[in-house]
C-alpha cells in the first residue's frame, strides 16, 4: 500500500488530507509539533495504518530526526509539505527576526524535509512531492510580506527542482490554496511574534476544508504540475496574467482580513 507523509497534519488542510487519504486506504505518516493532536488524528483515521512522528519545522535537528524515523518505516510514495505559519503585520512593524522565523519554518523547513526524502525516491525512480503554498505565493498582499516572501521562495525552489528530477520519475506538484475555512489566520503571527487570535472574514467564509482536501488529492493523482484550490478568488490567477493593471487595482481594494 502506498505511504503518504504529511507535515502540518495536526489541523487545517493537513488534517483534512490525512483523513481523506485514510478513507482511500493509504498508509500515513503524520507530523506536526502538537503530538496530542496527531494522536487524536490517528484515532480518527482508523483503521488506516498511521505513524505519528512529531516534527518542528523551525528546528533542523527535529527535521533530521523525523526524516530518519519516517524513512525507516519504508518507501515514502507521496510527500506533502504542508506545514507552516502565516502572518498578520505591516512590513514596517515586523522585525527582521520575525521575517527570519517565518522563512525558517515555511521555506527552509520544507526544503530540508524534501532533501531528506528525495534521494530514496530518486533511487527507486518514482515518487511525488506536493507542496501547499498559497495565492500569496503568486502575489503579495496586505499584512503578509514575510509570509508571501516564503511562499514565493517555495515556487522558485520547486519549479527548479521539477526541471531537474521530472525526467527521473519524480512528480512535483505545487498547490496554491485561496480562502479555505481553517484557523490559519487565528494562528498567524503578529508583529510581536504572537498569534493574532483573530479569524479573517475571508477564511471564515472560505471553501470547506474537507472539500479542499478532496480537490488537492485529486489534483495530485492527476499529475498536475500546479493548481489552485478555492473559490472566486482563483480568478485572480488569470486576471493577473492577462490584465495585470486591472488586477492590481482590484487587489488593492480588497480587505486585509
Amino acid at each position: 500500500m502506498a505511504r503518504v507523509w504529511i507535515t502540518g497534519a495536526s489541523s487545517g488542510i493537513g488534517r483534512a488530507l490525512a483523513l481523506e487519504y485514510a478513507k482511500q486506504g493509504f498508509d500515513l505518516i503524520v507530523s506536526a509539533r502538537n503530538e496530542s493532536a496527531l494522536e487524536s488524528l490517528k484515532q480518527a483515521c482508523a483503521p488506516a495504518e498511521v505513524a505519528v512522528i512529531p516534527l518542528d519545522l523551525s528546528s533542523p535537528e527535529s527535521i533530521a530526526a523525523a526524516a530518519t524515523q519516517a524513512l525507516a518505516l519504508g518507501p515514502i510514495d507521496i510527500l506533502i509539505n504542508n506545514g507552516g505559519i502565516s502572518q498578520r503585520s505591516k512590513a514596517e512593524e515586523t522585525g527582521l527576526e520575525l521575517d527570519r522565523r517565518i522563512m525558517e519554518i515555511n521555506y527552509f523547513g520544507q526544503i530540508q524535509v524534501t532533501k531528506a526524502v528525495l534521494p530514496s525516491m530518486l533511487e527507486r525512480g518514482q515518487g511525488i512531492i506536493a507542496v501547499t503554498t498559497s495565492l500569496t505565493g503568486k502575489w503579495g498582499f496586505y499584512l503578509r510580506s514575510a509570509y508571501a516572501a516564503s511562499k514565493h521562495a517555495l515556487h522558485g525552489f520547486f519549479d527548479s527542482l521539477r526541471m531537474e528530477v521530472e525526467d527521473r520519475g519524480i512528480q512535483i506538484t505545487l498547490i496554491t490554496p485561496g480562502f479555505i475555512a481553517t484557523e490559519i489566520s487565528v494562528h498567524a503571527l503578529g508583529s510581536d511574534g504572537k498569534p493574532s487570535g483573530e479569524m479573517d472574514n475571508n477564511q471564515a467564509q472560505g471553501l470547506p476544508v474537507d472539500e479542499c482536501a478532496r480537490r488537492i488529492i485529486a489534483g495530485i493523482a492527476a499529475g498536475k504540475r500546479e493548481f489552485g484550490v478555492g473559490g472566486r478568488e482563483l480568478m485572480g490567477l488569470w486576471l493577473r496574467r492577462f490584465a495585470p493593471a486591472l488586477f492590481a487595482r482590484l487587489l488593492k481594494k480588497q480587505s486585509a482580513r
